[in-house]
């Protein structure tokens, strides 16, 4: 197989810190992209097809969202192990054995008889998507710098957000003129098309030194060794409780907008665009910043700014003009794209020869916390969006907090 020019060549005992490579070809950021989508595009292309699931299924809306609480756990609980098998045997064993078992579970969604089997379906299905984004995060890891990796991070960003900005479109449309099953085939027939191109387009990244490092330490050593490094936790808090912020919105999203606002399913998927456009126009312009200024500068400066607009978004909840709200929800969101990126890159970059086991416990810390956060706005809900802003509101605020005392060096810190 012809090399990758994006990947550098590992020698036996060579440091895992790789120089940078040559700017990496729009292939291999759109393979990249399309593996860490996977994920999103399964909660976002069926959400309009929520209340028709319920219908079909003779279910109440509670057991329906059981089905994307199931998602969420099959994500944190799968992440945990991608990471580790990733750094052992490879990233492309790894990705290969998580799309197959993603395909079949997405069938095995398409067939659900009753919401019980769905929900079991969707559990599984999430520990095939995981491995898209836990392995990602590792092989960006294997081939750049800490700066270098917060760019291509911020790249992904771009391709991730198609995905919010066009699958509820589509999903509404294939509940239109199929059914919600036709969505499970989709994305099965997504993954399918992804594993063909990992099978032949995606060259080994990981080094000798971490595959050497991975043989001779049990999992549960590394992780052992991850969680008691203070900057990593940091790095991972601040990760996973950004990332909350989104996990809540997407949960809250189709009652929010259809049920408070009185959106129509094509409102919805309109308003759903339009927010995932500040996501990924914040990403792209962190991307630029990162030519001028530190990652950990634009981590400390972007943390302070989301905990501020989290507290003007429970102010807007509170005042409930929908379109005090909504502007404001569209700049709290924004912030994702500022610290996701960088956290990130940070967070690898703390031990590069654990960058699998490090990807590993980023995501499923993200997917544990985002689904604490999701639920915790579920179980407060009154009819209105002050539940959902207070969740995004404290979840930035502990964003700022764990950065500035555990992450960042003091000079950052400082900011």
């Amino acid at each position: 197989m012809t090399a990758n020019p994006d990947a550098p060549t590992a020698q036996a005992g060579a440091p895992d810190f790789v120089p940078p490579a040559a700017r990496p070809r729009l292939g291999t950021i759109v393979l990249l992209g399309s593996l860490t989508a996977i994920g999103a595009l399964s909660i976002d292309l069926y959400l309009p097809s929520l209340p028709t699931i319920g219908r079909e299924l003779a279910v109440d809306a509670a057991s329906v969202q059981r089905t994307m609480s199931a998602f969420f756990i099959g994500m944190a609980v799968g992440g945990l192990v991608y990471g580790p098998v990733s750094d052992r045997f490879g990233r492309r064993p790894a990705l290969l054995a998580g799309i197959a078992i993603y395909i079949l579970a997405s069938l095995g969604c398409a067939a659900a008889p009753s919401v019980d089997w769905l929900i079991c379906g969707r559990f599984v299905q999430a520990l095939g998507a995981c491995s898209g984004q836990v392995v990602t995060r590792a092989i960006v890891r294997d081939r750049y710098h800490h700066q270098d990796s917060a760019r291509i991070f911020s790249l992904l960003t771009l391709v991730l957000g198609v995905a919010p900005m066009i699958a509820p479109t589509i999903g509404a449309a294939l509940v239109t003129v199929a059914s919600w099953r036709a969505i499970f085939g989709v994305l099965a027939a997504v993954g399918a098309i992804v594993g063909v191109a990992v099978a032949t387009r995606l060259t080994e990244s990981r080094s000798a030194a971490t595959a050497s490092q991975a043989v001779g330490e049990s999992v549960l050593a590394s992780f052992g060794t991850l969680v008691r490094q203070r900057r990593l936790i940091g790095y991972m808090l601040a990760q996973g409780l950004n990332g909350a912020t989104l996990f809540t919105y997407v949960a809250t999203a189709p009652d929010l907008l259809i049920t408070q606002y009185g959106f129509s399913p094509r409102a919805f998927a309109i308003a759903f665009a339009v927010i995932a456009v500040g996501v990924i126009g914040s990403s792209q312009v962190n991307r630029g910043l990162l030519a001028r200024y530190d990652s950990n500068r634009i981590l400390a400066v972007a943390s302070l700014a989301g905990a501020a607009a989290g507290i003007a978004l429970v102010i807007a909840a509170f005042v409930g003009d929908r379109w005090l709200v909504l502007p404001t929800l569209f700049i709290t969101l924004s912030s994702f794209g500022f610290i996701s990126a960088n956290a990130m890159a940070g967070a690898l970059g703390v031990d590069p020869t654990r960058a699998g086991a490090t990807s590993a416990l980023i995501g499923s810390a993200s997917f544990a916390v985002g689904a604490l956060a999701a639920m915790l706005a579920g179980a407060f809900h009154d009819g209105t969006p002050r539940p959902m802003a207070i969740v995004m509101a404290v979840a930035l605020a502990g964003t700022a907090l764990a950065l500035h005392t555990l992450a960042l060096p003091r000079r950052f810190a400082a900011a």
